[in-house]
């Protein structure tokens, strides 16, 4: 059984991981997380963790760790399917059928009937702009007009013959069901081939400044403006097309083609299949200009991006959201792979996701007028509560009047590149936005300006550590807040070499921005409890929950309660230069998880080379963590 990434999501989003585990393992609130002793190896005092705002168990003993369905694979030996079922029926998501028995990707073939002939005088149109409207919605001055009657014949001469080749199979043999998968590559074949006889469509590709190695890499076609060519074409698939939403029926019972005398984008799902397709109409007094298949059993809009099967075959690092299939069409011929659009519909959830999914950074490009402001907000508003640590979203603002293609054609392709570089993180692209209608050098604006910003924090993740991040970011902007100066002791300094090593300078970072613990708290289990870090870090999961909302109180908070090694901290803090490195939230957060994976890195190293496990499954436990951690550590380098 196939079962879809964003159903699994969805199943371990509704799936509560202590309470399912607290059912097997005997739990004990910790701090943040919940302890007890592991079920996977013998072992007296408890070393297993559980995250529930990650959704995520660990033991610190033998390295067993994963999210609710390794659990429950582990535990009781059951394969996936069965464990996805057990977790289906807990949460009430339905799975989806088994794809190779289910039948709604078939349909009946059938015979086409015979054609009819009618004289040549009803073979063409009385007005042209009727060709593409829809023939139900005819004025009434038309109402004796038949549009459908020209389609009674066949025209051979009008579109190079595109039907001949399927006029040779004799359709009395046709009687297997037929697939959806297979008609719809059938499809884009025929609308392919259909290219080379419209000069129209060439010549609209060829403005666009598209070779024909593009032309063949995105599969572009054209669909003939016979209202009917699907019809002809695949005669014996009329059920299919219907299924597929590419032809449909007037009010009046006739059947006509979605699309018509338009240039085709077929769309590919991740895996390359031809699900739907996109159409440009080559009149612009045809509205609406696009039109896209509408979803069917195979081709659901939101959930799809195009360009994202092409961009992940070229192997792309870097990800960028643009307007419409040009875009990415023409980015990918300059070289720049990664590029994605939306299918005729606003940025959601679920697109968002599906690009964190391919990598922790992506950038979304805006028009810099007032829609693509407006449109900017929007997204805004749906990618904060995505916004978990670790993850970094880049706002891209267009000149007006440009697209990515024509910046590139005006700037050159080294300037773009410069330029979306340059695009401002989400913390800058935030403070422009809610500062340009306040005049932040008065009490007022800054106040109507930290009000907004309130609003949009509280869409961010409750449990992650950028909403206080960015809180701080504006305050420290704004004027509001007071940078806190150690009070030096210069007879206790001189004890304390002046290099700082890794541990300290995540000392550091802790005192200057407090919630950033949740990335340094799987040290707690790794480093050793003689260590100044083991002591801070035990302090900071006893107080977290406690923490105040305000950052510069928070500071405080913290320090008070590290009283004990204040002479400690001062040096700390004086060597420590960590405002040059956290100077925006997501620099910030990028330098706490660098830090965090690379001491994990270490101590597990240190541990594999001390020999201090206990058998040989903790071993190569132990080993495939330094592999994973190994993995982030090499895509951090990549990504930087």
């Amino acid at each position: 059984m196939a079962i879809p990434q964003h159903t699994i999501d969805q199943i371990l989003d509704r799936t509560d991981i202590v309470d399912l585990i607290g059912q097997r393992v005997k739990l004990k609130k910790t701090g943040r997380t919940y302890s007890g002793c592991c079920p996977f190896h013998q072992e007296k005092s408890p070393s297993f963790h559980v995250y529930r705002d990650k959704q995520y168990f660990h033991c610190f003993g033998c390295q067993a760790n994963g999210n609710a369905i390794r659990f429950l694979m582990d535990i009781d030996g059951r394969n996936f399917v069965d464990v996805m079922k057990d977790l289906s029926s807990r949460t009430g998501i339905e799975l989806p059928k088994d794809n190779h028995d289910s039948n709604k990707l078939k349909y009946k073939r059938e015979a086409a009937k015979p054609k009819a002939a009618v004289p040549a005088s009803q073979n063409q149109p009385q007005n042209p702009l009727q060709a593409q409207s829809n023939p139900a919605e005819a004025p009434a001055s038309a109402a004796h007009f038949d549009p459908f009657a020209e389609f009674q014949a066949t025209q051979q001469e009008d579109y190079g013959d595109p039907f001949a080749a399927f006029d040779q199979v004799p359709f009395e043999e046709v009687t297997q069901d037929g697939n959806l998968f297979d008609l719809l590559e059938n499809i884009a074949q025929f609308y392919e081939r259909q290219l080379p006889q419209s000069q129209t469509a060439q010549q609209y590709f060829k403005q666009r400044g598209l070779s024909a190695e593009t032309l063949a890499y995105w599969r572009l076609g054209y669909a003939p403006e016979d209202w009917q060519h699907l019809e002809k074409a695949f005669p014996q698939d009329i059920e299919g097309l219907k299924l597929l939403g590419l032809i449909r029926t007037s009010d009046s019972g006739r059947d006509f083609d979605l699309l018509r005398d338009r240039v085709i984008f077929p769309i590919r799902d991740p895996k390359g299949r031809v699900v739907g397709f996109g159409g440009r109409a080559l009149n612009d007094e045809i509205k609406p200009k696009y039109i896209n298949s509408p979803d069917s059993e195979v081709f659901h809009k939101n959930q799809l991006l195009y360009g994202l099967y092409e961009g992940r075959k070229q192997k792309a690092q870097d990800w960028l959201m643009v307007e419409g299939y040009m875009d990415v069409i023409a980015l990918q011929q300059y070289g720049i792979a990664g590029a994605v659009a939306t299918l005729g519909t606003a940025s959601n959830t679920e697109h968002l996701n599906i690009l964190f999914k391919q990598n922790n950074r992506i950038t979304i490009a805006f028009d810099g007028d007032a829609a693509g402001q407006k449109a900017a907000r929007r997204t805004l508003e749906i990618a904060l509560p995505l916004l978990n640590d670790g993850r970094e979203l880049k706002f891209f603002v267009l000149p007006n009047d440009h697209d990515p293609d024509s910046l590139i054609r005006r700037e050159g392709i080294e300037n773009f590149h410069r330029l979306l570089q340059q695009a401002p993180l989400l913390s800058d692209f935030v403070f422009a936005h809610l500062t340009q209608n306040h005049d932040v050098t008065k009490p007022e604006g800054k106040s109507q300006v930290m009000g907004e910003l309130r609003q949009l924090t509280e869409l961010l993740p409750k449990q992650g550590s950028y909403r206080y991040l960015l809180q701080q970011f504006f305050r420290e902007k704004l004027g509001f807040s007071r940078k806190w100066q150690p009070q030096v002791n210069n007879d206790a300094s001189l004890s304390f070499s002046t290099k700082i090593d890794a541990e300290e300078y995540v000392i550091a970072i802790l005192i200057k921005h407090p919630y950033l613990y949740i990335h340094f708290e799987p040290l707690r289990a790794l480093i050793p409890q003689d260590q100044l870090l083991f002591k801070i870090l035990n302090i900071f999961n006893t107080i977290f929950d406690d923490l105040p909302d305000d950052t510069e109180l928070s500071q405080y908070y913290v320090l008070g309660a590290c009283a004990p090694y204040h002479h400690d901290l001062q040096h700390i803090l004086l060597q420590a230069n960590v405002s040059d490195y956290t100077s925006s939230p997501e620099q910030a957060d990028k330098l706490a998880e660098d830090f965090s994976i690379k001491l994990q890195y270490q101590c597990l190293q240190q541990k594999i080379k001390s020999k201090k496990f206990s058998n040989i499954a903790e071993m190569r436990n132990l080993k495939q963590r330094i592999y994973e951690i190994d993995r982030k550590r090499t895509m951090t380098l990549l990504e930087d």
